[in-house]
């Protein structure tokens, strides 16, 4: 339930933090599980947050076991249907609860539904493609359910890293069947088969953006500086913290782009409580004021490059 609310309000949120996004062959978010989507990870959690946002069907998603560690972590994280899976650099006794992670994944499957999971299973803050791991290969061995399983590859690049106002270009590919991608009894055939191929399709899926262009308007541009004297105080703050929080991780976007989606309604009804009791100034009027100049900084503050 958590999830379905959540999944509008954080498209509108990304129409706000985003300059753009371009999405490619966007008749493939109606598709319908069992779907494994398999994606290149070049952004930590903001490349599912963006994924699982379009998707019309709800999405699971295989996520970095280490961000689960804390329980008011794992408990938040479990509300958006993410799945604790680790890597060795994690603590080689953690990879045990990997059984867990790709015993939900298989039974989500069978049960008609869509898993995500990045194929490279690391994010290094770039859109060169990563040596991939065995962990959706695995997935698709393991399906026993009734339907047939389709693979989904899907390319995502940025125009810039910890940053907001960035440019995102989304590519699905056509989904195909996972009989098709596992032809061998043998299964480690089957894993580096498998692995080829997708990254053979990934690889013309990866379009890294130009910024997107705005026209210059005198009016608009005027009305963004006049946002970033009402949203500068607020927005340097939570930058500050944000970027003391995620020093030397690559969590900047996510982080950034999660605290904005929580604190800045809280920050809008701040300012329309204060503005209408000691000024009197219309709350309608100050919403309004607000959320329009925000989109226009997004616009005028992050010329292209």
């Amino acid at each position: 339930m958590i999830y379905s609310i959540l999944k509008p309000l954080i498209r509108i949120a990304l129409f706000f933090f985003c300059r753009k996004i371009f999405i490619q062959n966007k008749s493939a978010f109606n598709i319908k599980g069992p779907l494994l989507l398999t994606a290149n990870h070049p952004n930590s959690f903001f490349d599912a947050i963006i994924i699982g946002a379009f998707f019309k069907q709800r999405v699971h998603f295989l996520a970095r076991g280490d961000a689960f560690n804390k329980p008011y972590h794992r408990f938040l994280l479990s509300l958006l249907n993410m799945i604790p899976i680790y890597r060795l650099s994690e603590g080689k006794e953690n990879l045990v609860n990997n059984n867990y992670a790709f015993a939900a994944s298989k039974k989500i499957l069978e049960n008609k539904g869509i898993v995500l999971i990045f194929i490279e299973g690391i994010c290094l803050l770039t859109n060169q493609l990563q040596p991939f791991k065995k962990g959706a290969a695995r997935i698709a061995l393991d399906y026993q359910g009734q339907n047939a399983l389709q693979i989904l590859p899907i390319g995502i690049a940025y125009d810039r890293f910890n940053a907001w106002g960035k440019t995102v270009h989304v590519a699905l590919g056509n989904p195909i069947l996972a009989k098709q991608l596992l032809p061998f009894t043998d299964r480690a055939k089957n894993m580096n088969h498998f692995n080829t191929e997708i990254k053979h399709r990934l690889e013309q899926l990866i379009i890294v953006p130009s910024t997107a262009q705005t026209k210059k308007s005198k009016g608009l541009h005027l009305l963004a500086q006049v946002g970033i004297l009402l949203h500068q105080p607020f927005f340097s703050l939570v930058q500050k913290q944000v970027k003391i929080k995620t020093n030397r991780t690559v969590f900047y976007d996510s982080v950034l782009f999660g605290s904005l989606f929580i604190l800045y309604p809280v920050f809008l009804i701040l300012i329309s409580i204060i503005a209408y009791w000691f000024i009197g100034i219309s709350t309608y009027f100050i919403l309004a004021l607000f959320i329009i100049s925000a989109r226009t900084i997004v616009l005028y503050k992050n010329p292209a490059k």
